[in-house]
């Protein structure tokens, strides 16, 4: 059974910076699409950030993009999130999710088969 573990959340202040991590055990998701997602309180799941699993495609949603970069590191079966110039607005629980198919939409969240329970990150201004 695949299992993904978030780490690396707390609090952060604006303009600052705070990297979260997700660990893979079970199998290893070298081959997974891997994702981050996040739910701030009051407001539905939405996409935040996305990487094939060669690494050669990462994906952004527009409020983060510029701010966040995605890695992972696959011989560790590990994913990264880098928050750089972290914004009150980004506060949410992260989620981190390995997709089996290659062919992954990576924005969508229906794509993904595995779930960590998430980390919550808190930004003050």
């Amino acid at each position: 059974q695949e299992q993904l573990v978030e780490s690396g959340g707390g609090l952060a202040q604006a303009v600052g910076s705070l990297r979260l991590s997700c660990a893979a055990s079970g199998r290893t998701l070298t081959t997974y699409t891997m994702g981050w997602f996040r739910e701030a309180p009051g407001r539905e799941r939405e996409f935040v950030s996305a990487i094939r699993w060669r690494g050669s495609g990462t994906y952004y949603a527009d409020s983060v993009k510029g701010r966040f970069t995605v890695s992972r590191d696959n011989a560790k079966n590990t994913l990264n999130l880098q928050m750089n110039n972290p914004q009150p607005e980004d506060t949410s629980v992260y989620y981190c999710a390995a997709a089996k198919f290659l062919g992954a939409t990576p924005e969508e969240e229906g794509s993904y088969d595995y779930w960590g329970q998430g980390t919550r990150v808190t930004v003050s201004s």
